[in-house]
């Protein structure tokens, strides 16, 4: 996924903001179901290919600070309750996938109030409620402080 900031940002692992606003928290992160064919082959693999316990704690912190009030979370999976069943790759045993970081960011859509949850990861078009797998797909965001302070350039 692309996504194009119009204003300067800051960024820290695991949290992105916008300025002191209120707009945009990014989480990195999901097991990869091809861990063991790339290892096998010589393919890069990374270690920290989840969210650790620090990030996550970071996240929580970071939310909790805003109240869990966020225009947009940006996440490469999603939230467990969300998994599209339907992208699963045939002959891959589902028992054997690490599901810890869409089981946890479960828990953080239960938690956080936000206006849109974009995401990757799944290889696929689809929107449910206001979550939106994006692969072919694309979505332009104006955030309410874009319409009020146009003063601002990039």
């Amino acid at each position: 996924m692309t996504f194009r900031i119009r204003r300067h940002v800051g960024i820290t692992k695991g949290f992105f903001r916008e300025r002191s606003v209120r707009e945009v928290i990014v989480i990195g992160g999901a097991y990869s179901v091809d861990k063991y064919y790339r290892l096998g082959r010589g393919i890069d693999w990374f270690e920290d290919e989840q969210p650790s316990e620090e990030i996550k704690k970071n996240v929580e912190i970071k939310l909790e600070t805003i109240a869990w009030k966020i225009n947009t979370v940006l996440t490469h999976t999603c939230p467990a309750k969300y998994i599209p069943t339907e992208a699963f790759l045939p002959g891959l045993d589902q028992e054997n996938v690490d599901r810890s970081t869409e089981d946890w960011l479960d828990r953080i859509e239960d938690l956080v109030t936000y206006k849109h949850w974009l995401c990757g990861h799944w290889h696929i078009d689809k929107k449910v409620d206001k979550l939106h797998f994006l692969m072919h797909s694309f979505e332009c965001l104006e955030h309410d402080s874009e319409r009020n302070d146009n003063s601002e350039t990039q």
